[in-house]
């Protein structure tokens, strides 16, 4: 089922080719050669060309089906204009509103139809220090039930205290998505500590903005990173998130590295499997350093577990 040019049923996420393709052009026919007919435009280094990207899918059958925000800017000190849609500043979250309708009119030009927004940190200068803090202790002491159960405190302190920038993130997706009425969006859950969408804010946002459709979109790679240090993990997102999903992230993690490719690390695809409801987008994302050949043992994997 995986030999190059036999169709699968997934996406592919142009992420996993970091900057070996120089164009779109190139991305679609690789996926094709791959059995992909599902891309999203994913997360890299540097912007992806896009030219030549109707022609290409025209002759490979190949669809543009999810895009991230943030894809099409170039990241400055680190981090990204539309990662701001909850900042404490009017600023900022203008610059984040105008960087998601770009991402959106492209999106139209493109005729792709989910966009996924990713969450953003607390501003709390208090909370990033207790967040570094608790970091390097687990990196010093490992992940004790004691130093565990301090990060699931923690967590669900900073959810609480953060709910001004919530409510301004809900506020920021509530104009966007009213603006935009004939797009699906999406919001994904944060990887670090300091993300303020844990468990709790995600259900506040998805509750939110439930008469408009946001969906939800699962990340088994962040998760599973969160789950490690005594956060939520895989069954708890799942069972109370699924029914709301509109895509899911397939990658491996294990330690300190998400974005691994399937099989290769320690999440319990099992748990995944018979949670995902059946029409959501199922989006391979491993990290650029892996080639084809993992691409396709992913493949691979997912086919011989029910995917």
């Amino acid at each position: 089922m995986t030999a190059p040019g036999i169709p699968n049923d997934f996406t592919l996420s142009t992420r996993c080719f970091g900057g070996r393709l120089a164009s779109i052009e190139d991305e679609v026919f690789a996926a094709a050669a791959m059995g992909f007919r599902r891309l999203e435009l994913g997360l890299g280094d540097a912007v992806t060309n896009m030219d030549g990207l109707e022609e290409s899918e025209r002759e490979t059958g190949v669809e543009l089906r999810s895009m991230i925000v943030g894809c099409r800017d170039p990241q400055q000190n680190g981090g990204l204009a539309s990662s701001k849609l909850g900042s404490l500043s009017s600023e900022a979250r203008e610059r984040a509103l105008n960087s998601v309708r770009r991402h959106v009119r492209l999106a139209r030009a493109w005729k792709c139809p989910l966009i996924i927004v990713r969450g953003s940190k607390t501003e709390d200068a208090k909370a990033l220090k207790q967040a570094l803090e608790l970091e390097a202790r687990i990196a010093r002491e490992g992940r004790s039930a004691e130093l565990r159960a301090e990060v699931l405190e923690f967590v669900v302190r900073l959810q609480k205290q953060g709910q001004r920038q919530v409510e301004h993130l809900c506020r920021s997706l509530h104009t966007l998505m009213q603006e935009h009425p004939d797009v699906k969006f999406a919001i994904e859950p944060g990887v670090d500590i300091d993300d303020l969408l844990g468990f709790d804010a995600m259900g506040w946002v998805l509750d939110d903005l439930a008469k408009l459709g946001l969906g939800y979109w699962h990340d088994v790679g962040r998760i599973h990173m969160r789950e490690r240090v005594g956060l939520p993990g895989q069954a708890q997102w799942l069972s109370t998130y699924a029914p709301r999903m509109l895509g899911v992230h397939l990658q491996d993690a294990a330690e300190d590295e998400a974005e691994r490719p399937l099989g290769l690390g320690e999440v319990d695809f099992r748990i995944v499997r018979e949670a995902l409801p059946r029409q959501v987008e199922k989006v391979l994302e491993i990290a650029p350093q892996h080639g084809r050949a993992q691409i396709l043992q992913s493949v691979q994997f997912l086919l011989d577990r029910g995917f």
